[in-house]
């Protein structure tokens, strides 16, 4: 219950960042709902009612599966990657990027 409830307020808190305009508030945005569909996976992976994954215990039954805590790491790592490269854009970005510019501001300009 407790993972449901802090997926909930991550993706509760990437979908408030990513509607805002400035870029690095959608890169954190997008941090958060890679977080946050970590730990979804992770609830799905049944990690609360099972052991560690490693060692050799007496009942098999009761070792945790190790598929969706590699599914996990494969996409942190995306995520990093993801992170980065949206970072890059944002820092290299033109001020000439802003798409917020009013009609009557072009036509002040003498374009149309």
């Amino acid at each position: 219950m407790t993972l449901a409830i802090t997926a909930g307020l991550l993706v509760m808190g990437a979908v408030y960042l990513l509607l805002k305009r400035e870029m690095l508030r959608i890169v954190l945005g997008f941090v958060l709902l890679g977080h946050a569909a970590n730990l979804v996976i992770m609830a799905a992976g049944g990690a609360s009612r099972r052991d560690a994954p490693f060692g050799a215990p007496d009942d098999l039954s009761t070792v945790a599966d190790p598929l969706p805590q590699a599914f996990v790491l494969t996409a942190i790592v995306i995520a990093f990657a993801i992170t980065i490269l949206m970072l890059v854009l944002a820092v290299t970005g033109r001020d000439q990027d802003d798409d917020t510019t009013v009609e009557s501001e072009i036509d002040e300009e003498g374009r149309s």
